[in-house]
């Protein structure tokens, strides 16, 4: 496969998380939404490291910032600061099992909502309730399911 194929499979599927992250819901299940973006991207950091870059992330972060409103740059060193983490132990992680992978993903995400907690706290903007931390959980019950279809499609098109 080439890069121009895999670029539009990447590319895609970044665009069907970035709509996942901003569909207009109630808040409840709202809460409930893990962070779709951060997800693909950790799939991608570990299937194909060669290819999605700690830049890569901190750009998609800044989209990410601007598509949802909040503040510039937060996304971007999240983002930046996860797949570095991946980049590191993806060697490791590639030959785990699911459910051990789904355990670092779930510390990815814890991550990335102390980070936000962190930023937020900064700013003064910071509500902490039991619900803040929930999608670190849905995020990481859902990384089954994300890492087979983002399989399935990678090798569908022979990627990496």
């Amino acid at each position: 496969m080439n890069k121009d194929q895999y670029s539009k499979r990447y590319f895609l599927t970044l665009l069907i998380a970035m709509s996942l992250n901003i569909l207009p819901l109630s808040n409840l299940v709202k809460s409930l939404n893990p962070d779709w973006v951060l997800l693909v991207l950790i799939y991608w950091t570990l299937a194909v490291p060669e290819r999605v870059g700690v830049f890569n992330a901190w750009f998609l972060g800044l989209f990410v910032d601007v598509l949802t409103g909040r503040l510039f740059g937060m996304h971007g060193l999240i983002y930046a600061l996860v797949n570095y983490t991946c980049l590191k132990f993806h060697r490791r992680l590639r030959h785990y099992p699911v459910v051990q992978q789904a355990l670092f993903v779930f510390f990815c995400l814890l991550l990335s909502q102390v980070m936000v907690f962190w930023i937020e706290n900064i700013q003064g903007t910071a509500g902490l309730t039991w619900l803040f931390w929930v999608p670190v959980f849905t995020g990481t019950l859902c990384w089954p399911f994300i890492y087979a279809g983002l399989r399935w499609i990678r090798i569908l098109g022979h990627i990496g």
